[in-house]
């Protein structure tokens, strides 16, 4: 059986990808938390992915899939299941090529999402109650009709685009002690953790999960994939039931520890990101600060903290001021 570990992206891949993505994707800004209401107690930095273009990091990933795609097989498109961000990843990546894309989604995703996709030009399909159902659904299309399958977190080229975000935090940042990140299936930290840790192993990697939906946290615990019961939360863009050899092993090796947080937490988080610095973002996208709020991960308090804000939406907006 082939190691997992055998086809993770290394630094000169994910390197020779930034170099790729140049003028396809954004340098997303990294700003200072400060000065601001709520005191943090520490330096914080926002490294702001959800200015992305698509609205999330998702479109590094996916475009570097593209780039990777002979021209016969871009041709028939692109497909791929998705809670979302993903999806738009993928259709941002399509729309670039003029190829066609095809996003199944689960019940769970908020129509937003959707209507945005369709906005990108991709055609969408509803299947399934939680990603892991969509996700059978879109690999049966991808046969059927011939088109390239984009896996969302487990793809290497995939893995290498989200390790782009790894160099831009390490080059806009050099001084931080910790960077919390929000996990969903593993592929945003798997590539940053790689990143990371080959630039500056010093620095503490910290995975994020919702408290009803710790597929990595728990995998992590039994030494083993597990395959969650039931999903519990309502960021459905952290809530896969599986993850995958590659991204655990990544995982495993590179990331320090992975906590929880509840939905409350992420939703507070998400209230005082728009609050106090007017960033409008999805539940997910504020896993990371709620950790950080809630003291978890050990990061050290002499060096600043980065919080990897990963995807816009309108969850801040509508919980009430912190």
């Amino acid at each position: 059986m082939t190691d997992p570990a055998a086809t993770a992206p290394t630094l000169a891949e994910i390197e020779a990808t930034a170099r790729r993505l140049e003028g396809r994707i954004r340098r997303t800004p990294m700003i200072d938390a400060r000065p601001a209401r709520h005191d943090f107690g520490r330096e914080v930095r926002f490294k702001l992915e959800n200015l992305q273009v698509s609205g999330s990091f998702k479109a590094r990933g996916a475009t570097a899939r593209l780039l990777g795609l002979g021209p016969e097989r871009l041709a028939r498109g692109l497909i791929t299941a998705s809670g979302g961000n993903h999806g738009l990843g993928v259709a941002y990546a399509a729309f670039q090529a003029g190829v066609p894309a095809a996003i199944y989604l689960p019940r769970n995703t908020p129509a937003a999402k959707a209507e945005k996709l369709r906005r990108w030009g991709a055609e969408v399909v509803t299947e399934g109650e939680v990603w892991d159902e969509a996700n059978q659904a879109a690999l049966a299309a991808a046969e059927a009709r011939g088109m390239a399958y984009v896996h969302p977190f487990a793809d290497p080229a995939v893995i290498a685009g989200q390790g782009t975000l790894g160099l831009e935090i390490v080059e806009q940042a050099p001084e931080i002690g910790a960077v919390f990140v929000a996990i969903g299936g593993g592929g945003l930290i798997s590539g940053v953790a790689s990143a990371i840790k080959a630039k500056r192993p010093d620095i503490r990697v910290i995975g994020v999960e919702p408290v009803g939906a710790p597929t990595l946290h728990d995998s992590l615990l039994a030494g083993r994939l597990v395959t969650l019961e039931r999903i519990a939360t309502r960021a459905n863009t952290l809530a896969p039931r599986r993850s995958e050899p590659l991204n655990f092993s990544i995982i495993r090796r590179h990331v320090d520890q992975i906590v929880l947080v509840s939905d409350e937490e992420m939703e507070q988080a998400a209230s005082l990101l728009w609050f106090e610095y007017g960033l409008a973002v999805e539940l997910s996208a504020a896993a990371g600060l709620a950790a950080l709020i809630a003291g978890r991960g050990g990061a050290p308090v002499d060096r600043p903290a980065c919080v990897l804000v990963c995807g816009a939406g309108s969850d801040g907006i509508s919980a009430a001021a912190p």
